[in-house]
């Protein structure tokens, strides 16, 4: 038999048990919990949640539960009210087998399966990441390309000026200037860390000396997105509209990159954080104002999927196979639906190829507190 967990005063939590897990079985044999009968269908937003047994949950006897146990941990630092009560739990299985872990939520959630209410049934998985760019402090004939704080006029017109707006008409231009925060190389690496919404820089400062630190989403010009790999698609100038795909076209078509920036009017401003020895181990702040997971974070339409929310995530494709428990912590302007969601792969080159190429099918099932 599993013991009863009962510890004292931890993290503040004060006294707490955790119920009996079940009897020892096999991994992925499903407790007595998951043959009772199920809870009716819900509505959230534009999404229907339909009630499931865990036995559906492809592979989920197979997944590590620990590995994002640390990304749930994160969104315990920020709950919202209906996770709040479980956190103490959380935090004390922490320190609890994978076993442990994989029956207290069988015992402590529901899985519901995502629908959308009406529209495409189809899911689709996309990734980002955190760039790691060089850059410098002043332009320079190499960095050229600045990126920028919001300007003080940002709030005197909706939507603000347009990303070409931005780079030729004066009014502007006089707005942002003083307002930059360093300089990069290629426009396509500015308009990639706008589209990620954060990143690192390795940047040299006047004296010659480089320091790295972490550019975070400050504010946007409020225009609407548009994808440039959709954009070139559709002048069919490329079939494979993927980041390297996109790299490799303007390497060919260096005259016609700014068509191509401006065909997305949408720009990000940031703001400059220093980036310790601490939290260079953890990804930028999401939506829900945690650090995100690598691997174990996603982007969702909060419509859909309340922050907070632990998630149950298989898409299969040429990319990657997934078949996990992540944590809806993020959210983004091209995430929008109820089957819809970015995986957060990291940071650095594999991370962005990885992120750049992932297209694929999803499926999601939310597991909400019983």
């Amino acid at each position: 038999m599993f013991l009863w967990i009962i510890v004292g005063t931890l993290a503040g939590c004060g006294s707490v048990s955790l119920p009996p897990a079940g009897e020892m079985r096999p991994p992925g044999t499903a407790p007595a919990a998951d043959a009772a009968a199920l809870p009716p269908a819900l509505t959230q937003g534009k999404s229907r949640w339909q009630p499931v047994r865990w036995a559906d949950l492809p592979g989920f006897a197979q997944d590590p539960p620990h590995e994002a146990w640390n990304a749930w941990l994160k969104s315990c630092e920020r709950p919202g009210p209906v996770f709040a009560r479980l956190c103490p739990e959380i935090r004390l299985l922490a320190i609890g087998s994978a076993e442990e872990q994989r029956n207290w939520m069988m015992q402590r959630l529901q899985p519901y399966r995502l629908e959308p209410l009406q529209g495409p049934q189809e899911g689709l998985l996309t990734g980002y990441y955190e760039p790691m760019l060089e850059a410098s402090r002043l332009p320079t004939v190499h960095y050229a390309v600045p990126l920028y704080r919001p300007p003080a006029t940002l709030g005197s017109r909706r939507p603000w000026y347009s990303r070409q707006e931005i780079e030729t008409a004066p009014e502007a231009r006089a707005a942002l200037r003083g307002r930059e925060i360093g300089y990069l190389a290629d426009p396509l690496d500015a308009l990639m860390l706008q589209i990620q919404g954060s990143g690192r820089l390795r940047i040299t400062e006047p004296d010659g000396s480089q320091r790295v630190v972490r550019l975070a989403y400050a504010a946007s010009n409020d225009q609407p997105y548009r994808s440039v790999g959709n954009w070139l698609l559709q002048q069919g100038a490329v079939r494979d509209a993927s980041w390297p795909g996109i790299k490799a076209w303007a390497a060919q078509n260096p005259r016609r990159i700014n068509e191509l920036l401006w065909s997305n009017p949408r720009t990000v401003f940031f703001r400059e954080e220093p980036l310790s020895e601490f939290d260079a181990a953890f990804g930028p702040r999401g939506a829900q104002g945690v650090p995100l997971t690598p691997g174990r974070s996603i982007a969702v339409d909060k419509d859909a999927i309340p922050y907070g929310t632990p998630v149950w995530l298989v898409s299969s494709g040429p990319v990657a196979d997934l078949h996990r428990l992540v944590l809806a912590q993020d959210t983004g302007n091209a995430i929008v639906g109820t089957l819809r969601a970015d995986y957060f792969t990291g940071w650095g080159a594999d991370a962005g190829e990885l992120a750049g190429r992932l297209r694929q099918p999803l499926r999601l099932w939310v597991l909400w507190p019983k």
